[in-house]
């Protein structure tokens, strides 16, 4: 096993912005206000250390090996958990497709924007899903955003697991409805939320169904029940469960054997397992056609372009044929998950593709994915404001298309990081 140094991705990416002492300005009048200051400060330090663990650019298509600088370099931070990227029908689906729409829509959904690889990709959706109907937009966070807004405001109230996606919170604050938080996967302090008198015309439920920074799986059959018991309404964002949980990759419904019905409202992403870029909101045929005409990045934003549409439907015909790329993946991720652990790693609440190697300290976790880099793996450090202080952490992501060897390596790297 050789070390190298490679660089950081600083040097292109700020190229001397950042060399020598500068004196910026924070005050409250500024434009970048004191708000900004940690970000620059610690910044500045990661590039003085060539440390810098972010925006990493890539030559080749992500897999699990990549090409950066020049260099060869074992991914493990990627979130395409079926290994399709570069999947060769899904590849022809999107070049056929661009051969025959173009590579714009040249207008909204709701005006000219429509293409029937639309249409095509929400059946696609809905039948994954087995909902009665489905909508898609241009991104996860764009899918969040549209249909809680459209939905609820200021009279009505969410409650949302303390580690909800950063697209949840940022929804409700767009439609200005009063939220409430619980703690992690805990009923009991769901049930005690839902007990306070508020007023609020409509309570709306929301989680994850797998935690994106940590990994587990959200407590599904305990929210049905209680927004059963108490009346509400229940989201459940996908994007981290599709082509993961379950014997066939539908998500967490089939991982605990439970009704779609029993979730009123189903959202994802179209850019992790399926290898595209997108999102998607899977819902009844009534809730669907309210959204279509009142969610406002279905009316405002461009179209979802057609080979993004295509590569995405393709790649929903490949997980249905070929279901075993789900087994592949839970196989893969128990055997490195089980490895670092046996290495003395914390990989904290994981129980799926994500898992999380906690190092709690933001320095010491930039600096781990600096050093992992020398020796030829890309991880992603996380780290304050992303999680919480003392929680930083590297995240790694298996995928189906990496091989025990491919693994094995990766853990003789973290055994040899030990040692040092």
């Amino acid at each position: 096993m050789t070390k190298k140094s490679f660089p950081s991705s600083a040097g292109e990416m700020f190229q001397d912005y950042f060399a020598g002492g500068r004196e910026d300005s924070y005050k409250k009048r500024d434009l970048i206000d004191a708000r900004a200051r940690r970000i620059f400060e610690n910044t500045a330090l990661a590039c003085s250390m060539d440390a810098y663990p972010f925006q990493a650019p890539l030559s080749t298509r992500s897999g699990p090996v990549v090409e950066m600088d020049g260099h060869r370099m074992l991914m493990l931070s990627s979130y395409d958990y079926l290994g399709l990227i570069g999947n060769p029908r899904v590849d022809e689906a999107a070049i056929a497709a661009i051969r025959k729409y173009g590579t714009g829509t040249g207008g909204a959904r709701l005006l000219t924007g429509t293409l029937d690889l639309h249409r095509e990709l929400e059946e696609a959706v809905a039948n994954f899903k087995g909902t009665e109907a489905a909508i898609t937009y241009t991104s996860g966070y764009a899918a969040n955003l549209a249909v809680i807004s459209a939905l609820f405001g200021p009279a009505d109230r969410v409650i949302l697991d303390a580690l909800s996606h950063r697209s949840l919170m940022d929804a409700c604050r767009l439609a200005g409805v009063p939220v409430q938080t619980f703690a992690h996967n805990d009923p009991a302090s769901l049930r005690e939320q839902l007990q306070k008198e508020t007023g609020a015309n409509r309570t709306l439920i929301v989680s994850d169904g797998v935690f994106s920074m940590d990994g587990d799986i959200g407590c599904l059959p305990d929210l049905i029940a209680l927004k059963k018991e108490f009346g509400c309404f229940l989201l459940i964002d996908e994007s981290h469960a599709s082509g993961v949980l379950g014997k066939h990759g539908r998500g967490t419904d089939e991982h605990f054997g439970v009704s779609t019905d029993d979730v009123d409202i189903w959202t994802g992403s179209l850019a992790k397992a399926i290898p595209a870029s997108g999102g998607f909101v899977a819902v009844s045929k009534r809730l669907a056609i309210f959204l279509q005409h009142a969610s406002a990045p279905f009316i405002f934003s461009g179209a979802m372009s057609a080979p993004v549409a295509a590569a995405a439907c393709e790649a929903f015909n490949i997980l249905r044929e070929d279901p075993e790329r789900v087994a592949c993946l839970h196989s893969s991720a128990i055997f490195l998950r089980e490895g670092l652990q046996s290495l003395g790693y914390d990989t904290g609440l994981s129980q799926t593709a994500v898992i999380p190697v906690m190092l709690h300290d933001d320095a010491k976790t930039a600096l781990f994915a600096r050093k992992l880099r020398d020796y030829g793996i890309l991880v992603s450090p996380v780290m304050f404001p992303a999680v919480a202080q003392g929680t930083a952490r590297l995240r790694l992501c298996v995928t189906a298309a990496h091989t025990r060897e491919h693994l094995h390596f990766a853990l003789d790297v973290f055994e040899k990081m030990r040692s040092e």
